[in-house]
Protein backbone atom coordinates (compact mmCIF):
# COMPACT_ATOMS: atom_id res chain seq x y z
CA UNK A 1 0.00 0.00 0.00
CA UNK A 2 1.33 3.12 -0.97
CA UNK A 3 1.99 6.51 1.74
CA UNK A 4 0.49 8.99 0.59
CA UNK A 5 1.98 12.47 -0.05
CA UNK A 6 1.77 15.65 -1.93
CA UNK A 7 4.50 14.96 -4.32
CA UNK A 8 6.47 12.52 -5.47
CA UNK A 9 8.81 10.51 -3.72
CA UNK A 10 12.76 10.14 -4.81
CA UNK A 11 15.22 7.54 -4.28
CA UNK A 12 16.66 9.85 -1.75
CA UNK A 13 13.46 9.54 0.24
CA UNK A 14 13.79 5.80 0.18
CA UNK A 15 17.71 6.13 1.25
CA UNK A 16 16.29 8.22 4.33
CA UNK A 17 14.17 6.23 5.81
CA UNK A 18 14.99 4.62 9.33
CA UNK A 19 17.13 1.48 9.64
CA UNK A 20 15.83 -1.33 9.25
CA UNK A 21 12.62 -0.11 6.71
CA UNK A 22 12.44 -1.58 3.48
CA UNK A 23 10.32 -0.02 0.95
CA UNK A 24 10.31 -0.09 -2.82
CA UNK A 25 9.80 3.06 -5.14
CA UNK A 26 7.54 2.75 -7.97
CA UNK A 27 6.96 5.83 -10.01
CA UNK A 28 7.61 7.83 -7.49
CA UNK A 29 4.83 5.94 -4.69
CA UNK A 30 6.40 3.94 -1.70
CA UNK A 31 5.40 1.20 -1.03
CA UNK A 32 6.09 -0.65 2.35
CA UNK A 33 7.51 -4.39 2.24
CA UNK A 34 6.58 -6.82 5.24
CA UNK A 35 9.14 -9.18 6.46
CA UNK A 36 9.81 -12.05 4.56
CA UNK A 37 8.67 -15.65 5.93
CA UNK A 38 11.54 -18.14 6.62
CA UNK A 39 9.48 -20.22 3.93
CA UNK A 40 10.10 -17.75 1.21
CA UNK A 41 13.84 -17.29 2.79
CA UNK A 42 14.87 -20.68 1.92
CA UNK A 43 13.03 -20.58 -1.15
CA UNK A 44 14.93 -17.87 -2.40
CA UNK A 45 18.59 -19.17 -0.58
CA UNK A 46 17.85 -22.75 -2.13
CA UNK A 47 17.37 -20.69 -6.10
CA UNK A 48 20.41 -18.44 -5.15
CA UNK A 49 22.62 -21.51 -4.37
CA UNK A 50 21.09 -23.33 -7.89
CA UNK A 51 21.90 -20.07 -9.52
CA UNK A 52 24.96 -19.17 -8.13
CA UNK A 53 26.46 -22.50 -8.46
CA UNK A 54 25.44 -22.93 -12.42
CA UNK A 55 27.36 -19.37 -13.15
CA UNK A 56 29.96 -19.93 -11.20
CA UNK A 57 30.64 -23.34 -12.99
CA UNK A 58 30.40 -22.31 -16.37
CA UNK A 59 32.03 -18.98 -15.56
CA UNK A 60 30.46 -15.61 -18.03
CA UNK A 61 30.06 -11.74 -16.34
CA UNK A 62 26.78 -13.52 -14.74
CA UNK A 63 26.46 -12.38 -10.85
CA UNK A 64 23.20 -13.15 -8.51
CA UNK A 65 22.32 -10.97 -6.13
CA UNK A 66 19.46 -11.54 -3.05
CA UNK A 67 17.57 -8.74 -1.90
CA UNK A 68 17.87 -6.00 -0.01
CA UNK A 69 19.98 -5.30 -3.07
CA UNK A 70 19.37 -2.27 -4.96
CA UNK A 71 17.85 -1.86 -8.50
CA UNK A 72 17.46 1.40 -9.95
CA UNK A 73 15.17 0.81 -12.90
CA UNK A 74 15.06 3.90 -14.99
CA UNK A 75 17.14 6.37 -16.05
CA UNK A 76 15.12 9.22 -13.59
CA UNK A 77 15.16 8.64 -9.36
CA UNK A 78 11.76 7.73 -9.38
CA UNK A 79 11.96 3.68 -9.19
CA UNK A 80 13.97 1.26 -7.04
CA UNK A 81 13.13 -2.36 -6.06
CA UNK A 82 14.58 -4.74 -4.61
CA UNK A 83 14.07 -8.08 -6.07
CA UNK A 84 14.08 -11.38 -3.97
CA UNK A 85 16.74 -12.08 -6.80
CA UNK A 86 18.58 -10.33 -9.20
CA UNK A 87 20.55 -12.02 -12.09
CA UNK A 88 23.15 -8.79 -13.57
CA UNK A 89 25.43 -10.00 -16.47
CA UNK A 90 26.28 -6.80 -17.64
CA UNK A 91 29.07 -5.40 -14.96
CA UNK A 92 28.68 -1.57 -16.24
CA UNK A 93 25.56 -1.56 -14.63
CA UNK A 94 26.90 -2.70 -11.04
CA UNK A 95 27.52 -0.03 -8.72
CA UNK A 96 28.82 0.23 -4.72
CA UNK A 97 25.04 1.07 -3.96
CA UNK A 98 23.46 -1.97 -6.10
CA UNK A 99 22.54 -1.86 -10.14
CA UNK A 100 21.50 0.82 -12.33
CA UNK A 101 19.59 -0.63 -15.47
CA UNK A 102 17.68 -3.94 -16.02
CA UNK A 103 18.95 -6.84 -14.39
CA UNK A 104 19.01 -10.39 -16.80
CA UNK A 105 16.72 -12.14 -14.59
CA UNK A 106 14.31 -11.49 -11.67
CA UNK A 107 12.88 -13.56 -9.48
CA UNK A 108 10.02 -12.50 -7.30
CA UNK A 109 8.77 -14.63 -4.45
CA UNK A 110 4.73 -14.21 -3.60
CA UNK A 111 3.80 -13.46 0.00
CA UNK A 112 0.35 -12.10 0.27
CA UNK A 113 0.79 -8.20 0.65
CA UNK A 114 2.90 -8.28 -2.37
CA UNK A 115 0.41 -10.19 -4.98
CA UNK A 116 -1.05 -7.59 -6.76
CA UNK A 117 2.50 -6.04 -6.82
CA UNK A 118 4.52 -9.40 -8.51
CA UNK A 119 1.55 -9.54 -10.68
CA UNK A 120 0.62 -6.35 -11.97
CA UNK A 121 2.81 -3.67 -11.21
CA UNK A 122 6.27 -4.91 -11.28
CA UNK A 123 5.47 -7.34 -14.23
CA UNK A 124 4.77 -4.11 -16.13
CA UNK A 125 7.85 -2.44 -14.67
CA UNK A 126 9.84 -4.99 -15.21
CA UNK A 127 8.79 -5.47 -19.38
CA UNK A 128 9.61 -1.26 -19.42
CA UNK A 129 13.06 -1.49 -18.47
CA UNK A 130 13.78 -4.77 -20.57
CA UNK A 131 14.52 -7.18 -17.85
CA UNK A 132 15.01 -10.58 -20.18
CA UNK A 133 13.71 -12.99 -17.86
CA UNK A 134 11.30 -12.95 -14.92
CA UNK A 135 10.11 -15.63 -12.44
CA UNK A 136 6.79 -15.08 -9.90
CA UNK A 137 7.16 -18.21 -7.33
CA UNK A 138 3.81 -18.32 -5.64
CA UNK A 139 4.12 -21.35 -3.00
CA UNK A 140 0.60 -20.61 -1.55
CA UNK A 141 -0.86 -21.34 -5.00
CA UNK A 142 1.73 -24.03 -6.07
CA UNK A 143 2.39 -21.85 -9.19
CA UNK A 144 5.16 -20.54 -10.95
CA UNK A 145 5.61 -17.99 -13.95
CA UNK A 146 8.37 -17.69 -16.43
CA UNK A 147 8.11 -14.72 -18.18
CA UNK A 148 10.45 -14.74 -21.68
CA UNK A 149 9.90 -10.61 -21.79
CA UNK A 150 12.32 -10.83 -24.73
CA UNK A 151 10.04 -13.21 -26.82
CA UNK A 152 6.85 -12.29 -25.12
CA UNK A 153 6.24 -15.86 -24.16
CA UNK A 154 4.79 -16.57 -20.54
CA UNK A 155 4.89 -20.56 -19.08
CA UNK A 156 2.92 -21.92 -15.90
CA UNK A 157 4.91 -24.24 -14.27
CA UNK A 158 4.49 -26.13 -10.34
CA UNK A 159 6.71 -26.90 -7.20
CA UNK A 160 6.95 -30.78 -8.44
CA UNK A 161 7.88 -29.42 -11.61
CA UNK A 162 11.47 -28.73 -13.63
CA UNK A 163 11.42 -25.31 -14.91
CA UNK A 164 14.02 -23.78 -17.38
CA UNK A 165 15.14 -20.91 -17.64
CA UNK A 166 15.41 -18.44 -20.34
CA UNK A 167 18.99 -16.97 -20.49
CA UNK A 168 20.67 -20.09 -19.52
CA UNK A 169 19.06 -22.93 -21.83
CA UNK A 170 20.94 -25.21 -20.25
CA UNK A 171 19.72 -24.53 -16.62
CA UNK A 172 16.56 -26.02 -15.15
CA UNK A 173 15.63 -26.07 -11.73
CA UNK A 174 14.38 -29.16 -10.37
CA UNK A 175 11.42 -27.69 -7.78
CA UNK A 176 10.67 -31.20 -6.49
CA UNK A 177 13.81 -31.70 -4.98
CA UNK A 178 13.64 -27.87 -2.86
CA UNK A 179 12.49 -28.19 0.44
CA UNK A 180 11.93 -24.69 1.46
Amino acid sequence: MPLLKEYDYTIDDIYDLPDGQRAELIDGQIYDMAPPTRRHQGLVMSLATIINNYIWKNGGPCRIYPAPFAVKLSADDRTYVEPDLSVICDPKKLTEKGCTGAPDWILEVVSPSSRRMDYSIKLFKYRTARVREYWILDPERNRITVYNLEGDDVNEYTFTDTVPSVIYPDLSVDFSGISF
